[in-house]
């Protein structure tokens, strides 16, 4: 019984977080803040569900196919979004207008400079 509730409180917390990333996904402006609701999204809110269904079956094989699959989830999330995300930004999608600081072409800026200096 105990078991089963918290079960259904991990599957509800990973629709939970479904649910704000989809929001996450309809009201954020630019492709970068996008695709971090994106990632919370897929990461907390797919591996709550599976973790919650991990719990309900407890350690079957279907239960241990379930942890790989959160496993693998938690492993190649981040790292897509990064992907994406370096992509985006060297295809030169800009920011949203509210955005005030990309720190990340002030890196790319201040590696340029130490180049020219070295060549």
């Amino acid at each position: 019984m105990i078991r089963h509730t918290i079960g259904m409180v991990f599957i509800g917390l990973g629709i939970a977080f479904d649910f704000l990333g989809v929001l996450g996904l309809i009201r954020l402006p630019d492709v970068y803040n996008r695709l971090q609701a994106a990632t919370k999204c897929v990461t907390f809110g797919s591996a709550g569900l599976l973790f919650g269904v991990f719990i309900l079956q407890g350690f079957t094989s279907f239960g241990f196919k379930v942890l790989l699959a959160v496993a693998f989830i938690f492993l190649t999330s981040p790292i897509a979004a990064h992907a994406i995300a370096r992509a985006a930004h060297r295809s030169r999608i800009p920011l949203c207008p509210e955005s005030v600081v990309d720190l990340y072409e002030a890196d790319h800026e201040l590696n340029k400079e130490g180049d020219d200096a070295v060549a």
